[in-house]
Order: structure tokens, then C-alpha cells, then sequence
């Protein structure tokens, strides 16, 4: 015969929840993020000039073609412009310069549309390691271009520097008042090597580094 306590303690046992550690990797828990498990393509520019531009000048001209057209079927003649530009397109053949000149414009533009469909653009925004699924970051070449920059001054010789962030490839140009230049050169390569993987990019760009003298006056 069990004590009358023992009922009310299992009862307590029974309704008590179950604790988990935390990050523990129990039933439910999210799993942990995977470095690279997220997207790497480009950021795509939404195009908002170029499509605004041709969509205005096709508006504009269906407008004036519209209302052209509905002036004669009200009974007014047709404007001056239109009657030019038909009698021209009778009376001038097709190997004619004009005529192979708005060709090539028109084919021109045509290629400029299709070049801009089928590239990402934004060349300014560098694409983050995505450590996060589903969580795409982008930075821009000037912040990375300055981050570097404070990592440059900090190694001992360089008077002032400039770098130049790109896509693919970084571009350093330093002055050292002291200390061996191959010295310097060294240090600063370690220094950048070392910035760009705090950066967190998804592609790391190769660096370039030139030192000289700073020059007398």
C-alpha cells in the first residue's frame, strides 16, 4: 500500500513539462543555420529608368498616333508630320542611308533592352556569404572600399592610402614614410587579406597592393 503522499507527488511529476537544453537539438527545435546553405547570385536591378524611358516615349508617341487618327476620322485632315513621314516611306527606297540608319538605331536599342534583361546590374552592391537560408545581404563598394582603407592605416609605415573595391579584385595604393616597402607591402597584404574575410563575401576578390615613397617637394 503506497502512501498518500506518493499519488500527489507523481501527479506532479506527470503534469510538470519536460525541460530541454537550450540549442540542444530536441523534437521542434529549428535547425542550425549552414554556412553557405543560402543564395549567391546578384542582386538584380528592377531597371526603373530604362523601363520608365521606353514606356514614355512608347506612350507618347501612341498618344499622338491616336489622336491623329481620331482628328480624321472626325473630317480634318491628317497632320503635317504623318503626311511627311508616309510620302517619305513611299518614295525612299530601302538601301537608303536614313533607312539602314534607323535600322541600325532600332536594332540598337533593341540589343541595349535585351542586354539590360538578361543582366542582374547593381555592380555596386558585392554579395554577402549567406551563412542565414533565405536571408540575402549586399554591400556596397564604397563601405568596403572604407573599411579596408582604416584596416590599411592601421599597419605601421603606411602614411596614406587608397583602395578601390571591385568585383573580383581589390586595388591598394599606400605611401610608407619608414620601414622596408617590401616589409610594408607584406603587412598590408596580410591586413586587407585578413579585412576581406571579415567582410563575410560571398566571392572573395584577389587583392592588389603597390607602395611607394611618398614624393618630395
Amino acid at each position: 500500500m503506497s502512501a498518500p503522499g506518493g499519488s500527489a507527488e507523481a501527479a506532479e511529476r506527470t503534469a510538470e513539462p519536460e525541460r530541454r537544453p537550450a540549442g540542444g537539438g530536441g523534437e521542434g527545435a529549428p535547425p542550425p543555420p549552414r554556412e553557405g546553405s543560402g543564395r549567391k547570385g546578384r542582386f538584380w536591378s528592377s531597371r526603373r529608368g530604362p523601363a520608365s524611358l521606353v514606356a514614355l516615349v512608347i506612350l507618347a508617341a501612341a498618344a499622338l498616333l491616336l489622336y491623329d487618327v481620331a482628328s480624321v476620322r472626325a473630317g480634318r485632315g491628317a497632320m503635317s508630320w504623318r503626311r511627311t513621314l508616309a510620302d517619305g516611306l513611299a518614295t525612299t527606297r530601302v538601301d537608303s542611308v536614313y533607312v539602314l540608319a534607323g535600322a541600325a538605331a532600332a536594332a540598337a536599342v533593341g540589343l541595349w533592352l535585351l542586354v539590360l534583361a538578361v543582366t542582374p546590374g547593381r555592380r555596386e552592391v558585392l554579395t554577402m556569404r549567406p551563412d542565414v537560408p533565405q536571408v540575402r545581404a549586399g554591400l556596397e563598394r564604397p563601405a568596403a572600399a572604407l573599411v579596408l582603407r582604416d584596416r590599411a592605416m592601421e599597419v605601421s609605415g603606411v602614411r596614406s592610402a587608397r583602395v578601390k573595391v571591385r568585383r573580383r579584385k581589390v586595388v591598394a595604393r599606400a605611401e610608407s614614410h619608414f620601414r622596408d616597402l617590401d616589409v610594408v607591402r607584406s603587412d598590408l597584404e596580410g591586413a586587407l587579406s585578413e579585412g576581406i574575410g571579415q567582410l563575410g563575401l560571398a566571392h572573395r576578390p584577389r587583392v592588389s597592393v603597390r607602395v611607394g615613397r611618398p614624393k618630395k617637394t
